[in-house]
């Protein structure tokens, strides 16, 4: 351990520029000969008078959320492929392959007609696309993410 009479000042000294040529910025003061960049300032991303490249671009425009959760939805008609009395899941889905993304969370949707009864497991069920399965004496099954 140092002592406080050992510490050491952690400051650098400046460019000193425009201090004889012996100083070794002499001369020019490291800017060069000639010119707009020795005469003065010249601006962030100047181009010559050029249009610049940042104002050709298009402007970023919207919103986008993300943290947004993002769905596979399914809808009814699609699960008439399935037997009277199946239970159905993301994983039986992911198997026939009606759904290709497994890290969505999967949605039902009321868009079509179901014709049998089903045990339904989803993340996310539409009111009408609920009400449907349960008319016909299937079950609805939401997986609760903050119970896992």
């Amino acid at each position: 351990m140092t002592a406080l009479h050992q510490l050491k000042s952690n400051k650098k000294n400046r460019k000193r520029v425009g201090r004889g040529n012996g100083s070794g910025h002499g001369t020019y003061s490291g800017r060069g000969s000639k010119g707009q960049k020795q005469r003065g300032s010249v601006p962030f991303l100047f181009e010559g008078g050029q249009l610049p490249l940042i104002k050709k671009l298009p402007h970023m425009r919207g919103f986008n959320n993300i943290f947004k959760t993002k769905y596979s939805l399914v809808n009814l008609d699609t699960l008439n492929q399935f037997n009277n009395g199946d239970n159905i899941s993301k994983d039986i889905l992911l198997e026939k392959k009606i759904l290709k993304n497994k890290n969505k969370k999967l949605k039902i949707l009321a868009s079509g007609k179901l014709s049998k009864k089903l045990n339904v497991t989803a993340d996310h069920f539409s009111k009408s696309a609920k009400e449907q399965i349960e008319s016909l004496g299937g079950s609805v099954t939401v997986i609760d993410e903050k119970k896992k």
